[in-house]
C-alpha cells in the first residue's frame, strides 16, 4: 500500500475509473490505482476532486492537509462505525489517575530507553565521538523514571524533560555535518536538523492518528499529554516511544549520507527554517524506504518494519486499555 505526498505546487488530483491521477497544466505526473493507496498528504496549493474524495473515503483512506511548510492543518476521514467498547474503555482509563499516570511513566521509560539505546549503539559505532558523560547522565533519569511511583504527573514530566534535555546533548554530538545542531527547539525550528525532526515527527504523529482512529480509538485524548484543544494527544503518547529510534536515527542518517545541502533550506519570514519544494519530495521518498525497510533484529523478527510496528502497538494499547493492564512501549534495540 502507498502513502502519497503530494506536494507540486499546482497540481490536481483527479480519478478517472478506480485510478487517481496527479496532473499538472494536462501533463500526467502520476497514476495509480485507487486500491494501492493506504493515504495522502498534500502540501499547499494542490487541488483534488470532490470525486477523488467519495472513491477514497469511501475504501476508508485518509487525508492529510499541510501548509505549504509542512504544518498540518487537517485531517479527513471516513465516518466508518467505532468501537464503541473501546472508546467506553478508553474514557474509564482516562478517569482513573492510578491507571493513567502508571501508563504515562511506561511511557516516559520507553522514551528514555529508546534514546539510551540510540546513543549506545552511536558511541559504539563511533568510539571518535566522546558520549560517555552525557550517556551516564541519560541512563540515571531513565532510572529515577523507571524507580518512581506513579504519584503526580507534574513529577514525572519534570523527569521527562530533564532526561530529554540530557539526551539531546548526545544528539548534538552524533551530528556530523557543517549544519550544526546545539539541541532540540521548535515553533519555528532555528536550523536544518531541527527542520528535519519536527518535519519527521510530523509525518509520525499524522500516521499514528489515523491508526488510532481507524482502531476505535478517540486520538484526541491521550494519558501522558493531556487533552488540548485540536490536538490528538493519544498519537503524541504512542509517538514517544519512536522518537529516537526512528525520526531521530532517520534525521541521522540523511545528514551522515549529506542527502540534503544548506542550500536545500530556506529561512521564512518568522524566523524558521524550512526545506524546499525539490528536497521535500527527496525527503519523501527517503522516508518511505526508512520507515518500510525490513528492521532485522532479534526481537521484532526480519520482516517487521516501522510501519508494522505503529500497528502492532496501536493493537497493544487496545488490549492494555480494554482490560486495563499495563501497556509496553516497543523497545529499540541497535
Amino acid at each position: 500500500m502507498a502513502f502519497l505526498y503530494l506536494t507540486e505546487q499546482g497540481a490536481v488530483l483527479k480519478k478517472i475509473g478506480e485510478r487517481l491521477l496527479v496532473v499538472l497544466e494536462e501533463q500526467t505526473l502520476l497514476e495509480i490505482p485507487a486500491a494501492k493507496v493506504e493515504g495522502v498528504l498534500i502540501f499547499g496549493n494542490v487541488q483534488f476532486t470532490t470525486q477523488v474524495l467519495q472513491l477514497l473515503l469511501a475504501q476508508g483512506v485518509e487525508f492529510a492537509l499541510f501548509s505549504r511548510r509542512g504544518k498540518l492543518l487537517g485531517q479527513l476521514t471516513a465516518p466508518f462505525p467505532k468501537n464503541i467498547e473501546l472508546r467506553q474503555a478508553q474514557y474509564q482509563r482516562a478517569a482513573d489517575p492510578l491507571w493513567g499516570r502508571e501508563f504515562a511513566r511506561l511511557v516516559v521509560a520507553g522514551k528514555l530507553a529508546n534514546s539510551l539505546a540510540l546513543a549506545r549503539g552511536f558511541a559504539h559505532n563511533h568510539p571518535d565521538v566522546d558520549l560517555s558523560a552525557a550517556i551516564q547522565d541519560l541512563a540515571a533519569s531513565l532510572e529515577a523514571v523507571t524507580q518512581a511511583q506513579p504519584t503526580a504527573l507534574n513529577e514525572l514530566l519534570g523527569l521527562e524533560g530533564l532526561g530529554s534535555r540530557r539526551y539531546f546533548q548526545c544528539l548534538a554530538k552524533m551530528v556530523r555535518h557543517s549544519f550544526g545542531f546545539t539541541g532540540r527547539q521548535r515553533h519555528p525550528a532555528p536550523d536544518p536538523v531541527n527542520a528535519l525532526l519536527s518535519l519527521g515527527y510530523t509525518l509520525v504523529y499524522n500516521e499514528l492518528s489515523w491508526l488510532l482512529d481507524g482502531l476505535g480509538f478517540d486520538p484526541y485524548l491521550g494519558f501522558f499529554h493531556q487533552p488540548r484543544f485540536g490536538h490528538a494527544t493519544l498519537a503524541s503518547d504512542l509517538l514517544e516511544e519512536f522518537r529516537a529510534p526512528l525520526v531521530d536515527r532517520f534525521t541521522l542518517y540523511l545528514v551522515k549520507e549529506r542527502i540534503f545541502q544548506a542550500e536545500d533550506f530556506y529561512r521564512h519570514t518568522s524566523g524558521g527554517m524550512y526545506l524546499r519544494e525539490e528536497p521535500r519530495k527527496r525527503y519523501f521518498l527517503e522516508y518511505e524506504r526508512f520507515i518500510n525497510r525490513p528492521l532485522g533484529s532479534a526481537a521484532t523478527g526480519a520482516s517487521w518494519s516501522y510501519r508494522r510496528l505503529f500497528r502492532r502497538q496501536a493493537e497493544h494499547l487496545r488490549q492494555a486499555v480494554l482490560a486495563g493492564s499495563p501497556y509496553a512501549p516497543y523497545a529499540f534495540s541497535w
